[in-house]
């Protein structure tokens, strides 16, 4: 894969960089004018969805940080996305084009003050593995094999600038209006910083591992403070393959449903006993070992979950709740789903939206045993994405609504239930985490 040489770090530098791709983007619209002309809607919009995808990715890669990790989120959004843009996203879960040695070694010697032949026996400048914040490197050190994580130069001073450039078009996917969409933003951006201050993430990778450690077939790996530091860590390096690699070939199905207990007990302790959760579940986050069993890797992005957020929240996963609709909506409005300053058709087409979409996603909480193979669930969970994207009475409505919490709590829960659906992982036991506790 080509290397990186620089990235631009400077907010002119930056902003230049996505002003040529929407550049881009704005040619390939001319492009897609003249395409409707010859052939079908469909061919052209399908055309025109993978070119957009493609330019705008490139991009983004270019710059990584902010606004690569914006479009990793956004791969996770199956049911928002044309498929064009979500498998050119889903690169960015760890798949991009790393920086060059030089710039490696540059940077590492920024961060820790010394060349890292003068830290480890042997270092290899040459990544194994780059995502949207930093790339790891294999190292040795008194025999042990060694992953070291080393952070993009300017990611962390750009977050916000990064976030200000991207705004505009989230507000558009999203039909985000108000003054108090900020928070929205702001909680983003306070995750992004966390998720650059690498002492912080080996202090929350530690505390995550040593609080699951007792759950069946799961294994973290070591850190190592005294070879880390702000933008560096250094951790054991894991033997196996990533999630996708597997369940890409895997027809092994007892093998399928013991790592899919594996993880979602990991989740279901974390949310239900720990009120706090590893809200970054993409494929590129868990390996597979060759015993069989899951590796949790990099807790940069861990969500804390209020009990004013956590109360309502899974009261709405009980059907019983569900179907009784004055507490229904006394729990939309403490969830801030329904506001005070909605319209009558507001609060009838966010009441009846919100019951068709939790109606369904909580199926698996209704039930002692779940099969998450079952392509029929997952084929309604997504024709009911595609349904309200294509909703002209939702595109007319204030979409700025939900307590900001919903931003990492549901982005954790399609992400869990996209990995499990990946597995294919069957006879699921829902409420296993109770044993655990």
């Amino acid at each position: 894969m080509k290397t990186i040489d620089r990235i631009p770090t400077s907010k002119i530098q930056r902003a230049t960089k996505l002003v040529s791709t929407g550049a881009k983007v704005g040619v390939n619209y001319l492009k897609y004018y003249g395409d409707k002309i010859v052939n079908t809607e469909e061919v052209a919009k399908a055309r025109l969805n993978k070119n957009n995808a493609t330019d705008i990715y490139d991009g983004l890669k270019q710059l990584k940080g902010s606004a690569l990790k914006v479009a990793q989120m956004l791969s996770m959004e199956k049911s928002i996305l044309p498929q064009a843009y979500v498998e050119k996203f889903s690169l960015a879960q760890f798949s991009v084009p790393p920086l060059s040695p030089p710039l490696v070694i540059k940077t590492f010697k920024k961060y820790f003050g010394k060349h890292p032949n003068d830290i480890f026996d042997t270092f290899n400048a040459t990544s194994v593995n780059a995502a949207s914040i930093g790339q790891v490197h294999l190292a040795e050190k008194n025999g042990k094999k060694l992953a070291v994580k080393i952070q993009y130069p300017g990611v962390a001073e750009s977050i916000a600038s990064d976030l200000a450039m991207v705004k505009p078009v989230a507000m558009s996917m999203f039909n985000i209006k108000g003054k108090d969409s900020d928070k929205y933003f702001k909680e983003v951006e306070n995750k992004l910083v966390e998720e650059t201050n690498y002492i912080l993430e080996i202090e929350q990778s530690k505390e995550i591992a040593k609080a699951c450690s007792h759950i069946s077939n799961l294994s973290f790996p070591n850190y190592y403070e005294n070879l880390s530091s702000e933008r560096i860590i250094t951790m054991d390096y894991m033997v196996g393959e990533h999630l996708s690699e597997f369940t890409a070939y895997n027809q092994d199905q007892e093998k399928a449903n013991k790592l899919g207990q594996a993880l979602w007990d990991f989740y279901m302790y974390q949310i239900h006993n720990l009120k706090k959760v590893h809200a970054d579940p993409h494929p590129g986050n868990f390996l597979v070992s060759e015993k069989g069993e899951l590796i949790a890797l990099d807790f940069g992005c861990m969500k804390t979950i209020p009990m004013a957020f956590y109360t309502p929240y899974f009261e709405l996963a009980k059907k019983e709740n569900i179907s009784n609709k004055a507490y229904f909506i006394d729990k939309l409005y403490e969830l801030e789903i329904l506001r005070n300053d909605d319209s009558k058709e507001e609060l009838e087409f966010f009441t009846a939206m919100f019951h068709d979409m939790l109606s369904l996603f909580t199926q698996p909480f209704h039930q002692d045993t779940f099969d998450f193979s079952d392509g029929e669930f997952f084929g309604k969970i997504a024709e009911l994405g595609e349904r309200y994207s294509k909703s002209t009475d939702l595109k007319k409505m204030n979409g700025n609504r939900g307590s900001k919490h919903f931003i990492y709590i549901n982005r954790t829960f399609f992400g869990l239930y996209n990995l499990m659906f990946d597995l294919k992982a069957q006879d699921i036991q829902i409420n296993n985490y109770l044993k655990l506790s």
